[in-house]
C-alpha cells in the first residue's frame, strides 16, 4: 500500500496508460516487455523512478513495461580487483611500495545500486584507502614477516565500510612489498653478519669441546706411559695407508742407551 500510494496518483495513471499500450499492441509489444536475466545476475526495477518491490528481480524472465519502467543489471559473480602500488612510510620511517589483490561479490543488488554510484570503483578507492591506513601503523618487521594477519585487517576494515554497499569482502591478499635498494643491501648485510656470528660461536662451540675431548685423552694416556706410542704408530699407519709418502720415524733416546749397554756386556 505504501508503494502504491508511493507513485501518486498521476503516477498509476502513467502505469495504467503502460498497461493499455501493451495490450493494444500485442503480442508485437510482448518482446520489448519481456527481458532475461541470468543465473548470476539480479536486475533492479525502477518504476516512475522507484525501486519495484524493494528487492531485484531474477533469474529468469522479469516483465518491464515501457516508458515507466527501466532495469540495471547487476553481476553478483565473485570480481577479483587489483590494487595499484601504493607508496607507504612505515612507522620506523621506512618508505615501501605495496600491493595487493582484493575479491569480493555484490550480495544485494539494491543496495550497490540505490547507495553508491559506482560500487567497483569506490571498493577500489576504498581498498587503496584502506591499505594506507593500515600499513602505516606497521613497522617493516612486522610488514614483512605479519602479511596474513595485516590482509584480515584490511579485510575488516574494507568489510565494516562496504556492508551498506551491498558488498561482502571475501578476501584480501598482499601481493608484493618493494624497498629501496639501500634498504635491501643494509638488510642483506644485517644477514650475513647475524649469520657469520653464529659460525663462530658454532666454531668456538666446537673448538671447546675438542679441548675438552684432548684433555680427557691425555688424562687416559698419562696413566698407561704404553699407550702414546702405539697411538702414535696407529696415526703413522693411518697416514701411510691414505698417501704414498716417506715417513721419518724417529726412535727414543733410551732406547739406544739399552742397546749400547747390551753389547757393552757381551
Amino acid at each position: 500500500a505504501d508503494r502504491q500510494e508511493g507513485i501518486g496518483v498521476c503516477g498509476w495513471i502513467l502505469v495504467s496508460l503502460s498497461f493499455l499500450l501493451v495490450l493494444i499492441t500485442f503480442p508485437i509489444s510482448i518482446w520489448a516487455c519481456i527481458k532475461v536475466v541470468r543465473e548470476y545476475e539480479r536486475a533492479v526495477v525502477f518504476r516512475l523512478g522507484r525501486i519495484l518491490s524493494k528487492k531485484a528481480k531474477g533469474p529468469g524472465m522479469i516483465l518491464v513495461l515501457p516508458c515507466t519502467d527501466t532495469f540495471i543489471k547487476v553481476d553478483l559473480r565473485t570480481v577479483t580487483c587489483k590494487i595499484p602500488p601504493q607508496e607507504i612510510l612505515t612507522r620506523d620511517a621506512v618508505t615501501a611500495q605495496v600491493d595487493g589483490v582484493v575479491h569480493y561479490r555484490i550480495h544485494s543488488a539494491v543496495s550497490a545500486v540505490a547507495n553508491v554510484t559506482d560500487v567497483h570503483s569506490a571498493t577500489l578507492l576504498l581498498a587503496q584507502t584502506a591499505l594506507r591506513n593500515v600499513l602505516g601503523t606497521q613497522s617493516l618487521a612486522q610488514l614483512l614477516a605479519g602479511r596474513e594477519e595485516i590482509a584480515h585487517r584490511i579485510q575488516a576494515t574494507l568489510g565494516s565500510a562496504t556492508e551498506q554497499w551491498g558488498v561482502k569482502v571475501a578476501r584480501v591478499e598482499i601481493k608484493d612489498i618493494r624497498i629501496p635498494v639501500a634498504m635491501q643491501r643494509a638488510m642483506a648485510a644485517e644477514a650475513e653478519a647475524a649469520q657469520e656470528k653464529k659460525a663462530k660461536v658454532v666454531a668456538a662451540e666446537g673448538e671447546k669441546n675438542a679441548s675438552k675431548a684432548l684433555q680427557k685423552a691425555s688424562m687416559v694416556l698419562a696413566e698407561s706411559p704404553a699407550g702414546l706410542p702405539l697411538r702414535y704408530l696407529q696415526t703413522l699407519t693411518t697416514v701411510a695407508a691414505q698417501n704414498n709418502s716417506t715417513i721419518v720415524f724417529p726412535l727414543p733416546m733410551n732406547m739406544f742407551g739399552s742397546l749400547g749397554q747390551k753389547r757393552t756386556g757381551g
